[in-house]
């Protein structure tokens, strides 16, 4: 029963990782179904320098629409959105994109604890946080958040991690739901629109 209600209710999936991350999202990309009915949001650690072209080398790998954030740009279901590079990314009451340029936290910017809790702000328990392949902490604490709003959690499996410990640090010290490979976070992503 508690699947049906996530999959009505679900308005956003905010995936978080750094490193190991992109070499993820190459194969879970080209597995999620055109037409989602939700948002989904990727928030990576990354250099403003040497990716740039993030957002074009993901676009290669997927039929769905992928956008790099500008401040103020609506949160549009069906849209994978990339939160650019040295900007905090957060999510207004309005559904909006904000960018912030204040304090690294947990040594990044943009930080995942800081995008997940406005995140979770907004969506409650409509949102599905992902925590992906990486080498520190952060996303532990915005996992929490989504958690007391009501949001599902996913952890990528560790041992499949290229830097496990930012998935272990999540499973150790949030609550979260699933513990899952590459195929079975994309088949989880494509079943919440199942009901719908």
């Amino acid at each position: 029963m508690a699947e049906n209600k996530l999959e009505n209710t679900c308005k956003a999936v905010i995936i978080g990782g750094s490193a190991g991350s992109i070499e993820v999202l190459l194969k879970l990309l080209p597995a999620l179904n055109p037409g989602l009915s939700f948002a989904i949001i990727i928030v990576l650690h990354r250099k403003n320098s040497t990716d740039s072209s993030l957002a074009d080398l993901l676009s290669t790998k997927s039929t769905m629409l992928i956008r790099e954030v500008e401040d103020k740009n609506p949160v549009t279901p069906g849209v994978i959105y990339l939160a650019p590079a040295d900007y905090h990314l957060l999510i207004e009451k309005e559904e909006v994109f904000s960018l912030d340029d204040s304090e690294k936290v947990n040594y990044s910017r943009p930080s995942l604890d800081v995008a997940f809790e406005s995140a979770a702000d907004v969506y409650g328990s409509a949102l599905v946080g992902i925590i992906l392949s990486g080498a520190n902490a952060d996303g532990t604490a915005g996992f929490n958040t989504i958690k007391k709003a009501g949001g599902t959690l996913i952890a990528q499996k560790p041992e499949t991690a290229q830097s496990s410990f930012m998935p272990q640090q999540a499973i150790l010290h949030a609550p979260v739901d699933f513990v899952l490979d590459v195929p079975e976070m994309a088949a989880f992503i494509n079943s919440i629109t199942t009901a719908n």
